[in-house]
């Protein structure tokens, strides 16, 4: 290379600073767009909100079963009460009562975490009298007597807060179906 010449050098960008230093590069963070950030952020609290519950639902199952909400836990009778238009069996309380799909007249498949949301009805069969079906019992493990109606093993739902509701009728939890039961013969 001659003397007289220097090496060639790129243009300084139109973004240099007076003193053509190059302007340090933007952190990744700070590239990315406010709704998006605002959305990621949104995303990781409902996460981590979700993993809160579902970890209790894991502790639930892996201990004793929660305690009932106040007033529809087990009972040791039953009445009829109308809801809808519809005549259903309830609780002494006047807590509707439902059935489990996946249940035979034998036994119950509710147990554990299902059986705190869906507390089994106990008794004894006097305990159905008067009803227009019959009402028998079956034991669960643990010896506890679970009252049956038309063989259905009976539960209250622990999202009814207050007697004459049905919040639990057609809901698909736990594994199966749960509705209501209708008072029939």
């Amino acid at each position: 290379m001659p003397e007289n010449r220097r090496p060639l050098q790129a243009p300084a960008p139109a973004t240099a600073s007076p003193d053509h230093a190059a302007p340090a590069p933007a952190t990744f963070p700070a590239r990315i767009p406010p709704v998006a950030a605002r959305a990621a952020g949104l995303t990781a609290a409902g996460l981590a909100a979700a993993a809160l519950v579902l970890s209790g639902l894991v502790l639930a199952g892996a201990s004793a079963p929660a305690p009932a909400a106040t007033g529809t836990g087990t009972g040791t009778g039953l009445k009829t009460v109308t809801i809808g238009g519809t005549t259903v069996l309830a609780n002494t309380k006047g807590f509707t009562v439902y059935s489990f799909a996946p249940d035979t007249p034998a036994s119950s498949k509710c147990y554990g975490s299902c059986a705190a949301y869906w507390p089994p009805v106990t008794g004894t069969t006097t305990a159905g009298k008067g009803l227009p079906g019959k009402v028998t019992t079956i034991t669960r493990t643990g010896g506890a007597h679970q009252l049956t109606y038309n063989g259905h093993p009976l539960y209250t739902y622990i999202g009814d807060t207050a007697p004459g509701q049905a919040h639990g009728n057609n809901l698909n939890l736990n594994g199966g179906l749960w509705h209501d039961v209708p008072a029939t013969r």
